[in-house]
C-alpha cells in the first residue's frame, strides 16, 4: 500500500532529494533494468526514461532502500521526505 500519489509533482520531489545526495541521478534510454552503479568512483543512479510515471517512481524509491544516504546532508524537507519513504517500505 503506498501512501503517496504518482503524479508529476512527486517524481520532482523525488529528484529533488536525489539531489541532495551523492547520487548522479540520469534517465537514459535502452532495454535494461533502472539502478544504480558505481562509475570510477561516481556514484549514478540510472532510471530508463522510457519507464511510465508510476515505473520512474518506483524504481526511484526501490534504490532509495538499497543506498546509504547521509541523512545530516538533506535539507529538512528532504530528511522528512525520506523518513516518511523509509517508515513505509519497513514492514509494521
Amino acid at each position: 500500500m503506498s501512501y503517496f500519489n504518482y503524479t508529476k509533482h512527486f517524481l520532482n520531489k523525488l529528484e529533488d532529494l536525489y539531489s541532495e545526495t551523492e547520487y548522479q541521478l540520469r534517465y537514459e534510454k535502452g532495454n535494461f533494468k533502472s539502478g544504480y552503479c558505481l562509475l570510477n568512483s561516481r556514484k549514478i543512479a540510472i532510471v530508463n526514461k522510457y519507464y511510465s510515471l508510476e515505473g520512474k517512481i518506483n524504481c526511484l524509491i526501490e534504490m532509495l532502500k538499497e543506498i546509504e544516504i547521509s541523512i545530516d546532508g538533506l535539507s529538512p524537507k528532504n530528511q522528512k521526505l525520506y523518513l516518511d519513504l523509509t517508515k513505509i517500505s519497513e514492514p509494521s
